[in-house]
């Protein structure tokens, strides 16, 4: 194995469950150029630097040709119908779109619209849980992580519950678009995740129509029915903004509640703190998104510039894959960075990423994953891991179980 092959092996589904001692060896190079010509940057403070450097594109676009690297689909072409989303945009592109996909979701204009939702996002949890009575073993994935996610990001769009097994089948197929490791073929996957992507524009401007006509408390509403013109997105700006919302609302909080209880039954004595400790469960969600983030890699960047950093050049035009997962176990940023520690003091990981492009849902998957979290280990009695480790999501940007079967002695309360 050399450096130039790493990612190759990072992405290889045998190495899944462990990728950690591969982000390691890659580590020993902090920017390292890949033999199909993508350069990996994987040490926390040259990570950081890229994620605020004005100089790094996430518009491929911008990509030259002949530069190497496979140019993976966020389903934005011609004959989708559908522009970039703002996260494929650079600024001041992004900006204006992001600030006004913002102002029905928090701060400044819609501050408690997270924090109004605990009391439904505690009745969602208590309801799921609740269904597990009669059960032994569930698969933590299909019978809850999944689910809450979902439900919550329904209510807070508007979306109908009901229209999961549509939405479903198209969102598995836009997440497939950006799996660099798939043996398909690149260029069928991708058109795939844009025909789903289309579809799912469809579906939502239909949804959209239907509450300007009669709006409701959701982010679709407030969008449609924003008066003023300088604040409103445009139909065709709304629907990729809802798209993105759609499917990012939901994909990556399901791995952070699946990889969060996964560590939890791992790390028992940790458990049980915080079944008896549930103001625990904040800096135990910030931990687990160093230690197992969701999204492991950012890997569609681009050089706007030649760009020296550690020693290295890289070319203007070159793709760029900032490897967020390695910078959060670098042990020149984080003390015994293998160990996982809720207590862990000066936690500025990378699980929501950093700089403009920082996520959007941050505060929602937060709670999300605290709640959820503190409610499993209160409630299911002296839970285990039927499986260890489990069979994983193929996708290794998205990185979590694709199945976590729990056995257990009976729902508490």
């Amino acid at each position: 194995m050399t450096q130039g092959t790493l990612l190759k092996q990072i992405t290889d589904y045998a190495n899944r469950a462990d990728p950690y001692p591969l982000y390691a060896e890659l580590r020993r190079t902090p920017v390292s150029r890949q033999d199909d010509g993508v350069y990996a940057v994987s040490t926390y403070w040259e990570i950081l630097s890229l994620l605020h450097d004005p100089r790094i594109s996430s518009d491929t676009r911008n990509r030259l040709p002949g530069m190497g690297g496979t140019l993976l689909a966020d389903s934005e072409e011609e004959d989708t119908g559908l522009p970039p989303s703002f996260i494929r945009l650079d600024p001041p592109e992004h900006d204006r779109l992001r600030r006004l996909a913002m102002r029905p979701f928090g701060p400044p204009h819609t501050p408690r619209r997270i924090h109004d939702l605990r009391g439904e996002l505690d009745r969602m949890v208590t309801g799921l849980i609740d269904g597990l009575r009669d059960r032994r073993e569930v698969d933590l994935v299909d019978d809850f992580a999944y689910p809450f996610p979902v439900m919550v990001i329904c209510r807070l769009l508007g979306v109908p519950h009901e229209d999961e097994a549509r939405f479903h089948v198209w969102a598995e197929q836009i997440v497939a678009g950006i799996d660099p490791s798939s043996s398909e073929d690149p260029a069928q996957r991708q058109q795939a995740a844009q025909r789903a992507r289309a579809e799912l524009g469809r579906y939502l401007a239909g949804l959209a129509e239907e509450h300007r006509r009669t709006p409701r408390d959701d982010l679709l509403s407030a969008m449609v029915t924003e008066q003023d013109p300088r604040e409103r997105l445009t139909p065709i700006e709304m629907i990729t903004t809802a798209v993105l919302l759609f499917i990012a609302g939901h994909e990556t909080t399901v791995n952070l509640i699946t990889n969060g209880m996964l560590t939890l039954l791992r790390n028992p004595e940790t458990l049980a703190r915080l079944r008896k400790e549930p103001e625990l469960a904040v800096p135990l969600v910030e931990e687990l998104l160093r230690f197992e983030p969701p999204v492991q890699f950012l890997p569609q960047r681009t050089a706007l510039t030649d760009i020296d950093i550690a020693g290295t050049v890289i070319p203007k035009g070159a793709p760029i894959w900032l490897v967020l997962a390695s910078g959060n176990r670098d042990p020149r940023r984080f003390e015994d960075p293998d160990r996982f520690d809720p207590e862990r003091v000066d936690n500025q990981h990378f699980g929501f990423g950093s700089g403009v492009h920082y996520c959007f849902g941050a505060p929602l998957a937060r709670l999300e994953a605290q709640i959820a979290l503190t409610q499993l280990a209160r409630r299911l009695g002296d839970p285990g891991l039927a499986e260890d480790p489990p069979p994983y999501r193929r996708n290794p940007v998205l990185r979590g179980p694709r199945h976590l079967k729990i056995a257990f002695d009976g729902v508490v309360g």
